[in-house]
């Protein structure tokens, strides 16, 4: 399949380029920075694109099968972060225009206020306040295309803490909402960067999890 992946030079983005390659896909990888992925293949071709005008996005998506965002912005102590909601209204606008329909976005655990309350003390009280701009604003993303985005084939997967390591042999375990609520899994728990990624690609051309969040993690 043709894939165009945001979010390629980040940690989990690299894994998701590797494995696409691996895999057979010819990949299409949107950057800020071209000289930020070492990666080198012949189905891989990077281009710098600017991800906030949906006007340029829509030229790298002619062709594509699927729009897959590793995205990631910083969080803010004192501020709001806006990267998450701007970047995707400009990549649903651009797969409109270029008649896109999937697309596949990571977030986190605990994006909706009050799933927090379901975490341990150390991460409702430390964590969750210490990164809330992010997960307020991965929230809105995740509503907009809830509200704004039903023409389109999207999924939002949602990981815990993330691990930079290669993909495992572990089993996934998923469910419809904020967090994964069995017993046997830890709030602290955390995943590999490579699962989710594997996760991910895992999900371009199933229909389970359509127009839905879907919160995962390995055991």
């Amino acid at each position: 399949m043709k894939l165009s992946v945001f979010g390629a030079t980040g940690q989990t983005g690299q894994f998701l380029v590797q494995q696409a390659l691996e895999k057979g896909h010819e990949v299409t990888a949107l950057v800020r920075n071209v000289t930020k992925l070492t990666i080198q293949h012949q189905n891989l071709k990077v281009v710098e694109a600017n991800i906030f005008s949906a006007d340029q996005l829509s030229q790298h998506f002619l062709g594509q099968d699927a729009i897959i965002s590793c995205l990631g912005f910083p969080y803010r102590v004192f501020g709001t972060v806006s990267g998450y909601t701007d970047s995707m209204k400009a990549i649903t606008a651009g797969a409109r225009q270029s008649k896109v329909k999937r697309i596949i976005v990571m977030t986190s655990w605990y994006t909706a206020p009050e799933s927090g309350q379901n975490a341990s003390a150390l991460v409702r009280f430390l964590l969750l306040p210490l990164i809330r701009s992010v997960l307020t604003n991965m929230h809105e993303m995740e509503n907009y295309l809830k509200e704004e985005c039903s023409d389109l084939s999207w999924t939002v997967v949602r990981p815990p803490g993330l691990q930079n390591a290669p993909a495992t042999d572990k089993e996934f375990l998923t469910h419809e909402g904020y967090f994964v609520p069995q017993q046997s899994v830890p709030d602290t728990k955390s995943v590999a960067r490579g699962d989710v990624a594997c996760f991910m690609l895992s999900l371009i051309d199933k229909d389970e999890w359509l127009q839905r969040g879907v919160a995962m993690c390995t055991v």
